[in-house]
């Protein structure tokens, strides 16, 4: 108890005493130091005591995009989990084709008088949005936290997985294996986690197996994140004779396991096929899919530790630039390969590229 009472003290700037009292609800303690001291309490991940622990701390509202992706839901659940777990309601917000915009979302939020806002995969992944949105945002107080995507221009944190190295652990895997053309499917080149997973991609490649970037180029193919945008862009790079596709997504992986049957080829005997995000019951398709594990429950707990420490009174976490803006820092969280039954030693000699069946 004693380190987490230092750990407390510090985040509060008040004395471990002063902490003891509060803890043990003893009197002589002013009303914002004890406030300041329960705040520490949440931005920490400590859970109050009973007696002290909000019946009701407001509304927290949740944007994600459409919930078919398993790792949505499963971000989801843990970031209503941590709220719940800090007094908090979480009102989920989700886009749907042809349904209300991100801002039309937020607004409807603004209007039930959310406390903060957690956005997933939201427009500060779009290198052609206008991040003017955000700004807007923060000027009418609103306590912000942005989730996969990176825009060094919206001042409010930003919680990432790390897409390059991501890349880097899929192709040090497979060119172990003995793989040497390897393509990448991935979704719109727009977004930043696909720019970030394309660098990564180019690095590894260079690293373990020489290639340039202008040689990468012709390996890497665009398309949705669903199982038919897998299947049309590692459709594609099978056509182009790779024997192994790394994918942007669990879901592009399925689909593309589905293009190498179609045309004849075995997941992994002859195609090696590797994911990303880990969803449930990915272990469970056949064969069993081997990605790269997103870290969706660091993820989500940080995202809901940050946005309560900007509910409490956010600061920078990085000074000013030379323009005087405050920034915020973007938390990066390090993934993790899962190997399963989807990869194989690569099959002996080239493959020579192959023909849909028609």
């Amino acid at each position: 108890m004693t380190a987490r009472l230092a750990d407390i003290a510090a985040q509060a700037g008040v004395s471990e005493a002063t902490v003891s009292r509060v803890l043990n609800e003893k009197p002589g303690v002013a009303e914002a130091t004890r406030a300041s001291v329960l705040a520490a309490l949440d931005v920490l991940g400590y859970e109050r005591p009973p007696r002290l622990r909000r019946r009701n701390a407001g509304l927290v509202g949740l944007i994600t995009p459409e919930l078919e992706n398993p790792i949505f839901p499963a971000l989801t659940q843990v970031i209503g989990q941590a709220l719940t777990r800090q007094g908090y309601t979480p009102v989920l917000a989700t886009q749907t084709a042809g349904g209300p915009t991100e801002d039309e979302l937020t607004e409807m939020l603004l209007d039930r008088g959310v406390a903060g806002l957690i956005v997933v995969s939201g427009l500060h992944a779009d290198t052609t949005a206008d991040m003017r949105r955000y700004a807007r945002l923060r000027a009418r107080g609103l306590p912000l936290v942005l989730v996969d995507g990176y825009a060094p221009a919206v001042r409010a944190p930003f919680i990432s997985p790390d897409d390059r190295a991501a890349m880097e652990l899929a192709i040090t895997h497979l060119a172990a294996l003995g793989h040497r053309r390897i393509g990448l499917a991935l979704g719109p080149r727009r977004f930043v986690p696909v720019q970030r997973k394309i660098e990564g991609f180019q690095r590894g490649m260079r690293q373990r197996l020489g290639l340039t970037a202008e040689e990468c180029a012709e390996l890497v193919e665009h398309s949705l994140y669903t199982l038919e945008g897998g299947r049309a862009a590692g459709g594609t790079l099978l056509d182009r004779g790779v024997t192994a596709v790394v994918c942007a997504s669990d879901m592009m992986a399925l689909g593309t396991v589905r293009a190498a049957r179609e045309r004849g080829l075995r997941v992994p005997q002859e195609v090696s096929v590797v994911g990303f995000d880990d969803s449930p019951l990915i272990a469970f398709t056949d064969p069993p899919l081997t990605t790269v594990r997103k870290p969706v429950r660091a993820m989500g707990q940080a995202a809901v530790r940050a946005l309560l420490e900007e509910i409490g009174g956010g600061h920078p976490t990085q000074p000013p630039d030379a323009a005087g803006t405050p920034l915020h820092s973007e938390f990066v969280f390090l993934p993790e390969l899962v190997v399963r039954g989807s990869t194989a030693p690569a099959p002996a000699g080239p493959r020579a590229p192959a023909e849909p069946l028609r």
